[in-house]
């Protein structure tokens, strides 16, 4: 494993690369019939799920200075709700996505100094206990993908398909 430059990210970089990791693992035998499924018209679908799991890996991009912009931001950034109304991207693009963005983000992490993770950001967020730094959102980042990773191994209970496994691709290096 690359060691981080910043010794902040020592607990991020391994949560990052086991994200990379079991992304794929997410929808291993799922059928594309059941993409789009809700469940009682309540929960929101894999796509989207998917797609805000895409989101969250390039908003981490734009806070650690990466220029790359999220092809469907309009869809899902900004915390968007699910709209049934729309038409959302396939899983093959978003997970053609999520490879493209990730490897450049988990480089920039590497790389990235304490001065840089120590910056202010502004997100809105007006939580007294959190301090609004790129270091704070990027742990904030993971948590969200792991939130998601939760939601879509439940669905993936739900509409009959095993858990989801943990088998690492060890030709994935980030």
């Amino acid at each position: 494993m690359d060691r981080p430059n910043s010794k902040e990210l020592d607990i991020i970089i391994p949560a990052f690369r086991m994200h990379s990791q079991i992304f794929d693992n997410l929808f291993d035998g799922i059928e594309q019939k059941d993409v789009l499924t809700r469940i009682e018209g309540r929960t929101n679908h894999i796509i989207w799920m998917t797609g805000n799991l895409v989101n969250c890996r390039y908003w981490l991009a734009g806070t650690i200075g990466i220029p790359d912009v999220d092809p469907n931001d309009h869809l899902f950034g900004m915390a968007k709700a699910l709209d049934e109304s729309l038409e959302y991207p396939s899983l093959k693009e978003l997970q053609a996505q999520w490879h493209t963005i990730s490897p450049k983000v988990y480089k920039r992490l590497v790389q990235t100094s304490d001065e840089t993770l120590a910056e202010p950001i502004e997100i809105g967020m007006k939580v007294d206990f959190v301090e609004q730094n790129k270091l704070n959102m990027i742990g904030m980042t993971i948590d969200r993908e792991s939130y998601l990773f939760g939601q879509i191994g439940l669905m993936r209970r739900i509409l009959g398909y095993p858990g989801v496994s943990y088998t690492i691709n060890n030709a994935l290096d980030y």
